[in-house]
């Protein structure tokens, strides 16, 4: 998990890039902060996958069901 201490410094870190540019450790820590912020969106969007159940309109027990 991201925390919010992590995003606000991801933010300052890309603020501090576009208006003066970046030293060699302030690259690396940009570069380690999106690998950790990459790998919680992946975990957190394949479990919003996992959980997304896929319903056919056609299908005849929906249909029964609705009916009841």
């Amino acid at each position: 998990m991201v925390t919010k201490e992590q995003i606000a410094r991801i933010n300052a870190l890309a603020a501090k890039k576009k208006a003066e540019g970046l030293t060699e450790e302030e690259l690396q820590e940009q570069a380690e902060l999106r690998k950790i912020y990459i790998a919680a969106f992946r975990e957190n969007f394949e479990s919003q996958l996992k959980n997304i159940e896929i319903v056919d309109p056609d299908d005849e027990r929906l249909k029964n069901a609705k009916e009841h």
